[in-house]
């Protein structure tokens, strides 16, 4: 990062420093929201390391996940026979409820067709009764995370939602790429309502787990697969995330005429107004008192401590679904939003955020790229600095080299705790966030005031 130079060259056919990973990442974390579901990577052992890999890191849990062991004859005959086999052993051996497949690149690029062959191994008995093989394609060179996210969880609507006239007292919940204790909270919000809630994925209680001394192979959380036959019942369905959490609310509308509204992530004050305010209208139900005590809270916090946020300029790098919300709460606060990335192509990423300026801050102009990448970012930073990043772990790097002070938030984050116990989503959620962002200036005054200055209350 440091021989990162000021100087910028149009770049079109060269990435450096991606804000971004592969789509089987993102279908494979997905994957491990439902409950006793085995996600399946149909490619190369490489592939299956690195997404399993990944995802430990940054959960610090242990990732199950199997592999079609891909080799040269695989590779050039494709891969039906290692699928069939795998399928065999994974309910011989780990008895999970549901296998979860996701293709890679080497899978795609041969041309394999899961759904027939996963039709062969269910006439051939391969697949007890009972049980569940599903699938999404997921090649790497296209997309990111996110889209192979999206594509999981909307296959889960495409094999298993059921249409049904009646209609149950249930909200469905479609959360985007979020942490497992974000669904938790998103679940409890809604829960405050006092409808049912069905949501999917779920990976609380399977990636946020404590250590018992009692090993699991599938433990007690994520979404079962009855409840997800029951998503064709509810009476409305909230995505939460345009990109990540949209496509399965527009299937399950399509599918099964269940309603949908697709909203930000509620993430930071107006993201969460938005969210709870689409919760009272559907199940009309008036916003419970404390929710609306959570609500003031925030406002609380922003009105004590507004003077450490107030034109502080801020460079943000990440998914488009933290990225709108994020960027909208830092408008919120009155800082200076003056750089953002993202890794994801697409005009409405651009529209979106021309929006979000246009209403929030008028005369503001901030670089923007989608897709760009963190050298990119970099760069800007160099030409026009500022007080503080927010990103994902790889951000780091700009961090230590401008000496700003840098708040992780996204994917991945592997060199800090607290993702895995702590919302950054709803009111609590945005608490959390401001206690980052807070903390990180006062730290940095702390650290660099004249001693004069050094004050014991700030």
């Amino acid at each position: 990062m440091r021989h990162t130079t000021e100087k910028i060259v149009e770049r079109k056919n060269l990435v450096v420093n991606p804000v971004k990973t592969c789509q089987p990442i993102g279908a494979m974390y997905a994957a491990l929201g439902i409950h006793r579901c085995m996600p399946h990577s149909h490619g190369s052992q490489g592939c299956c390391a690195y997404h399993r890999s990944m995802l430990t890191r940054h959960y610090k849990e242990p990732v199950m996940a199997t592999t079609s062991s891909f080799t040269e004859g695989a590779s050039v005959f494709g891969g039906m026979g290692n699928l069939m086999d795998a399928i065999a052993n994974i309910f011989s051996l780990y008895d999970p409820d549901v296998i979860a497949v996701h293709t890679t690149c080497l899978s795609e690029t041969i041309g394999d067709d899961i759904p027939q062959i996963v039709k062969k191994a269910k006439d051939n008995g391969l697949i007890p009764r009972g049980k569940h093989v599903f699938h999404a394609n997921t090649p790497s060179y296209v997309g990111t995370h996110i889209t192979g996210y999206a594509s999981m969880v909307k296959a889960m609507v495409d094999y298993f939602a059921v249409p049904s006239r009646k209609r149950s007292d249930q909200i469905n919940l479609v959360p985007g790429f979020v942490d497992p204790p974000d669904m938790e909270e998103l679940r409890r919000i809604s829960s405050s309502f006092g409808v049912a809630v069905v949501m999917f994925p779920d990976t609380s209680g399977v990636l946020n787990t404590g250590l018992t001394g009692a090993f699991k192979m599938f433990p007690r959380g994520g979404t079962r697969v009855s409840e997800l036959v029951t998503a064709g019942e509810a009476i409305a369905t909230l995505g939460l995330g345009r990109f990540a959490a949209g496509p399965a609310a527009r299937a399950l509308d399509a599918k099964c005429g269940v309603p949908c509204e697709v909203l930000d992530l509620p993430l930071g004050l107006a993201a969460t107004d938005r969210f709870v305010m689409a919760l009272s209208r559907h199940t009309g139900v008036p916003v419970p008192e404390d929710i609306a005590e959570e609500r003031a809270r925030v406002v609380d916090l922003v009105a004590d401590m507004h003077q450490y946020l107030y034109g502080k300029r801020v460079a943000v790098a990440g998914d488009p679904d933290h990225l709108f919300p994020l960027v909208e709460f830092l408008l919120d606060l009155e800082m200076d939003v003056r750089h953002i990335v993202t890794g994801m192509q697409s005009k409405k990423i651009e529209r979106r955020m021309e929006e979000l300026f246009r209403e929030k801050a008028p005369d503001k102009r901030p670089n923007f790229a989608a897709p760009g990448d963190l050298f990119l970012l970099h760069q800007w930073i160099k030409n026009d600095p500022v007080d503080l990043i927010i990103g994902n772990t790889h951000t780091k790097y700009i961090a230590r080299d401008e000496n700003i002070p840098s708040v992780r938030v996204g994917f991945p984050i592997l060199d800090r705790v607290g993702h895995q116990y702590f919302p950054i989503v709803g009111y609590r959620g945005a608490v959390r966030l401001l206690e980052m962002i807070l903390n990180a200036f006062l730290e940095r005054v702390d650290a660099t005031v004249p001693e004069e200055s050094f004050e014991l209350v700030m």
